[in-house]
């Protein structure tokens, strides 16, 4: 895997769902959290992106910046998000380029059939850009919670010590 705990992220351009390219590192001095899934409208894929909207507010208080990545179409997104009104950015990675880079697509098995995909993995960055965590095989129940935790400590670490 490419994303390593205190390294830098590997950087990207990617178009987003509104079709204009995000690059990652124009969102230095955030912190940014990256949920990497494999497919628009399926069952998991939904109460992830979901979870993720109904803890929108929390992550906003704490001023980070929350994106999707999918192989998906910019048109698939923009649909998907329309659907279940999310209110972050969705980025398209449609020839899987930057999921490689990141070590995300990989062989998966469904019903014993191999095949390549994106494994569900969440990553926290700092402003800085480097690599604060990494949440790999994700199982959605509680996972939000998770990431909220470990970027709120996060947070909580770089913040200056109170001048007494």
């Amino acid at each position: 895997m490419s994303l390593v705990v205190g390294r830098m992220a590997p950087n990207f351009t990617l178009p987003t769902d509104s079709g204009e390219p995000l690059t990652l590192k124009s969102l230095r001095g955030q912190w940014v959290v990256v949920f990497c899934y494999p497919q628009d409208d399926t069952p998991a894929c939904t109460a992830e992106a979901c979870a993720f909207r109904d803890a929108w507010a929390e992550f906003e208080e704490m001023g980070a910046v929350v994106l999707g990545l999918s192989p998906d179409s910019v048109a698939r997104h923009q649909r998907f998000k329309a659907k279940h009104t999310l209110p972050y950015t969705l980025l398209a990675d449609e020839d899987h380029r930057v999921l490689e880079k990141w070590g995300v697509w990989a062989p998966k098995k469904l019903y014993g059939r191999e095949y390549m995909g994106v494994v569900r993995t969440t990553v926290i960055i700092d402003p800085a850009g480097r690599v604060a965590s990494v949440f790999e095989k994700v199982k959605v129940a509680g996972h939000i919670e998770a990431v909220a935790a470990e970027l709120r400590q996060r947070i909580r670490r770089r913040r200056p010590a109170a001048i007494a």
